[in-house]
């Protein structure tokens, strides 16, 4: 079933200063690239992370975000938002990344390339800094319209124009946003015991979702 379009390829443009001690520089400031770009287990060729602790690595190595929520969050801001503007590597329509189901695996393109979804992106600080908006985080934040970070199954290429085939979905069916809001912790629960090989930081996210509703139900 083919869902989706890749749009866009971006790989960071240049380093910026963060105004911040602990990481002072970030490769927030990524835009579209033309041709082929290859895609290994670390990410995009060209491509690099700053704040390694927090992006980057097996289960953050690919970034989404949906060409319809960029619009929306375009539209609200009155501003242009360019393809890159949110930091993530590929640009995508006909499908929201924020709402694909943690697990679920996307083929993309013909160059063999196979894609699993890990998990929602938590708006930070330097990423508030670059966009200039005043309480972005928060703003980020209660629209939930979160992205998606990737691990690579299987290495391969991407480039614009290439269709995403949704491959295979999880049973247990908790979304990116589903986990970002926490709501139904419940699934959360069958999300913990059948998905194989989640992140570490979605597991923790999922058990503090779970405790804070039983600490509510208490």
């Amino acid at each position: 079933m083919t869902a989706g379009r890749v749009e866009a390829v971006c790989v960071v443009h240049a380093l910026r200063d963060t105004g911040l001690r602990r990481v002072p520089v970030t490769a927030i400031d990524k835009r579209p690239v033309d041709g082929e770009v290859h895609v290994g287990e670390s990410g995009l060729a060209g491509d690099r992370q700053c704040d390694t602790a927090n992006h980057g690595g097996r289960y953050k190595a690919v970034y989404a975000y949906g060409d319809d929520e960029a619009r929306r969050w375009a539209a609200e801001l009155g501003r242009d938002l360019p393809v890159g503007w949110f930091g993530e590597n590929l640009r995508v329509s006909g499908m929201s990344p924020t709402d694909a189901v943690i697990g679920e695996r996307w083929r993309v393109g013909d160059g063999g390339l196979l894609l699993e979804i890990t998990g929602p992106r938590t708006p930070c600080r330097t990423f508030g800094n670059w966009s200039e908006e005043p309480r972005w985080g928060a703003r980020f934040t209660a629209r939930a319209d979160t992205g998606a970070y990737l691990k690579v199954i299987t290495e391969g290429s991407v480039r614009a124009g290439d269709t995403i085939t949704v491959e295979d979905v999880p049973g247990h069916g908790v979304t990116v946003r589903d986990l970002f809001t926490g709501r139904d912790p419940e699934r959360l629960t069958v999300m913990l015991d059948q998905q194989d090989d989640l992140a570490p930081t979605v597991a923790e996210k999922a058990r503090r979702r779970i405790a804070g509703r039983k600490a509510e139900q208490q």
